[in-house]
């Protein structure tokens, strides 16, 4: 499942080659879901072309193809912030005494900003002192933007839902209801920063409600192959 403006945008395109024979522009696509500037659109794009839904066509103007459609719509019980991740089953786990069963809700970025997860692919266990009252889950991380707090590509981090956090806890964040990314919450006056612990990545700042704090790290899993 894609996000909701993921998941509008693709139908929308679809709907306009349908009729039209020809993509709709980017301004076009700015007005249908009423975004404050194109790059949101770039975003949008780039996501589901990363994603595998739609094609650029090079060398022409306006030249978007739909490769595919979602299953089904987005679900309206969950935020809107989904999608369905690449995320292979795991065959090894523990003993069910082993320890605190969560959801694995797939990736999150550690990186540039990929969308938020909210779609359970398994369940991992966790040590039972990760675990302190309140719903938890789990995501795999994907990039390298946070090396320098310990947390590495492939790791799986354990988050506490939690829609606040203090200045300098680490959590997963919502941008502008589209992106999420693991980072390091600092908040300045009324805008807030999202920190990367990479000297590789600049330092994001946002302003009054553009992030949104889906959780708190609690807890680290690492797998060695």
């Amino acid at each position: 499942m894609l996000t909701k403006k993921q998941h509008e945008l693709l139908l929308f395109i679809h709907k306009r080659l349908s009729e039209d024979g020809v993509s709709p522009s980017f301004d076009e696509m700015k007005d249908a879901l009423q975004l404050a500037s194109k790059s949101g659109v770039h975003r949008l794009v780039s996501a589901l072309e990363e994603r595998g839904f739609i094609r650029r066509l090079a060398h022409r103007a306006r030249a978007l193809e739909v490769l595919k459609l979602p299953d089904s719509a987005v679900s309206r019980a969950a935020p809107t912030n989904v999608i369905e991740p690449d995320f292979g089953g795991r065959t090894d786990r523990p003993a069910a005494n082993a320890g605190v069963e969560v959801p694995v809700l797939g990736r999150i970025a550690a990186g540039v900003p990929i969308s938020a997860i909210q779609h359970e692919t398994d369940r991992l266990m966790v040590p039972p002192a990760m675990i302190s009252g309140g719903e938890h889950f789990a995501l795999e991380v994907h990039g390298d933007s946070m090396i320098e707090a310990g947390i590495l590509d492939g790791d799986l981090v354990v988050i506490k839902r939690s829609d606040t956090a203090d200045s300098g806890q680490i959590v997963v964040a919502l941008v502008r209801d589209e992106e999420a990314t693991l980072k390091t919450l600092r908040k300045k006056g009324g805008s807030i920063a999202l920190e990367a612990a990479n000297p590789a990545y600049e330092t994001r700042i946002f302003g009054p409600g553009e992030v949104k704090v889906q959780g708190r790290l609690v807890g680290l899993i690492r797998r060695y192959h």
